[in-house]
């Protein structure tokens, strides 16, 4: 059973930066997507940043480039979420999620994940 335990969030001023991590644990492969979906009250969840474990891909929706840098540890099986010069409008749930994915393959979806972490918030204030 695949399990993901985030941490990091917290709360922030405008400009400032915060760390996300990930934990991982029962993959038995490295043939998965792993990344970071938000979801802020009354608003859909959206996919932010994305990992291809296998082939080191890299999705971001366009609200977060060049501000949040995902990157993978595999010798820890941990995911991080460095989020930079950050906005009161990424205030919201942080939530890990994970599901396979083929080489050279993005899931953007939120449906396409069938493994979620319990979510960490983050709150940026202006």
């Amino acid at each position: 059973q695949v399990q993901l335990v985030e941490s990091g969030g917290g709360s922030v001023q405008a400009g400032g930066s915060l760390r996300l991590s990930c934990a991982a644990s029962g993959y038995t492969s490295n043939n998965y997507c792993m990344g970071w979906f938000r979801q802020a009250p009354g608003k859909e969840r959206e996919g932010v940043a994305i990992f291809n474990i296998r082939d080191g891909g890299i999705y971001y929706c366009d609200s977060v480039k060049g501000r949040f840098t995902i990157s993978q540890d595999n010798a820890k099986n941990t995911q991080y979420l460095q989020m930079n010069s950050v906005k009161p409008e990424d205030t919201a749930l942080y939530i890990c999620a994970a599901t396979a994915c083929r080489i050279y393959q993005l899931r953007i979806a939120v449906n396409d994940y069938n493994y979620w972490g319990q979510g960490t918030q983050v709150t940026v204030s202006s």
